[in-house]
């Protein structure tokens, strides 16, 4: 479909709670072509929330099979519609970065293994357990859901922020 424009921090649509997808029409199959041509676009992305480019629907999309982090152990390509973690396990501290905050990349520290339920693409639900680099992808993809940017969990913006060089 398109490659859409990503907001940028502090936009305040980056901030709100979106709303729950009630069906999965053709409005919603075009928002996820949309964050999928959006993601691979961006070449180094390796997921993009629906609130990134505007829409405040609960959808996202996380594929870290072409990351060096997460090329080992991945789902593939995953569309994720009303996701919930129902389950986390274990803590690990890794250095994030974020499309609408492209300057910047900071040390969050989140669960190392979850348990997430979704509906897919295709409207069929699933459970998937993701743990690693994904699990880390996908808490950060599912927290701008909820209005929540990295810089949001970092312990501190002056120590755990980090400028980003050569951008």
């Amino acid at each position: 479909m398109a490659v859409r424009e990503i907001l940028l921090y502090p936009d305040p649509r980056l901030k709100q709670v979106c709303r729950s997808v009630e069906r999965l029409d053709d409005e919603v199959r075009g928002l996820v072509r949309d964050l999928l041509d959006t993601m691979y676009d961006a070449g180094h992305s390796v997921g993009v929330a629906a609130p990134q480019i505007g829409v405040d629907l609960r959808v996202v999309v996380v594929d870290v099979s072409h990351s060096k982090l997460g090329r080992d152990d991945n789902h593939g390509c995953l569309v994720m519609i009303n996701p919930v973690i129902l389950e986390t396990e274990g803590s690990k501290t890794m250095r994030e970065g974020c499309m609408s905050v492209p300057d910047y990349t900071g040390n969050v520290t989140r669960a190392e293994k979850i348990l997430v339920q979704f509906t897919d693409g295709g409207g069929t639900d699933r459970v998937v357990r993701a743990r690693g680099f994904e699990a880390v992808a996908i808490q950060h993809e599912i927290d701008h859901l909820d209005g929540l940017l990295f810089l949001d969990r970092v312990s501190s913006l002056k120590t755990d922020v980090f400028r980003r060089k050569n951008r």
